[in-house]
């Protein structure tokens, strides 16, 4: 291999680790300017899984009306969720607001015409057909969650739900779930053991739906 062709490569495989998912980006730029010191956030409703379609469409319609120095920034919030595939713990990302969009703009009559009717918006959050600002706070929390990446365990098991126990010292026994931990992805299972009730804390993957 010549030493221009392992450039190559290089460059190559750099490049894939810097590139960033559809699913991973939830901070999208909506013009080049810069926000002005009366944008504030506001909340709009959109078709449910139409959230990045409506992101687009506003993209589009902020460069051909020339309002570039008006709207500037959308956040669409996701986490990290673990759920259970085939035996296996899978890391996934999901919208935390399915249906809700935050765009920073200065809010006017034609700012507010321009994202009220694009396609795949229904409506600003407000009070009374008024929109309600959120605050930078409130944003730089929703941002700051997002990027700590602290992900959940999405389980289909439930407290006081019988189970049976598929692996490890106490396999096929049976038990009641006594709680789910969803930050860790473990359950305590009460199991009989010598004719008494022994919590016993397992896996998600150590465990299934006894029918």
């Amino acid at each position: 291999m010549t030493k221009q062709t392992k450039q190559a490569k290089a460059k190559s495989a750099s490049g894939k680790k810097k590139r960033i998912s559809k699913e991973d980006k939830f901070v999208f730029k909506l013009s080049s300017s810069l926000p002005t010191l009366d944008a504030t956030w506001y909340a709009v409703n959109t078709y449910s899984g139409h959230e990045y379609k409506a992101i687009n469409a506003l993209k589009t319609r902020i460069r051909t009306m020339g309002l570039k120095d008006q709207i500037f920034q959308a956040v669409v919030p996701i986490q990290s969720k673990m759920v259970i595939r085939r035996g296996q713990k899978i890391k996934i990302k999901e919208k935390t607001l399915p249906g809700y969009v935050f765009i920073q703009m200065a809010m006017n009559d034609n700012s507010w015409t321009t994202v009220r009717t694009t396609p795949g918006i229904t409506n600003f959050i407000g009070i009374n057909n008024k929109p309600s600002p959120i605050s930078q706070i409130e944003i730089d929390n929703i941002i700051k969650t997002v990027k700590e990446d602290k992900p959940q365990y999405q389980t289909p098991f439930t407290t006081g739900e019988v189970v049976k126990i598929t692996n490890g010292p106490f396999t096929d026994f049976i038990g009641t779930i006594e709680s789910v931990d969803t930050k860790k992805g473990k359950v305590k299972v009460l199991v009989s053991f010598f004719e008494r009730e022994t919590p016993v804390e397992l896996d998600f993957l150590q465990i299934t739906k006894e029918l």
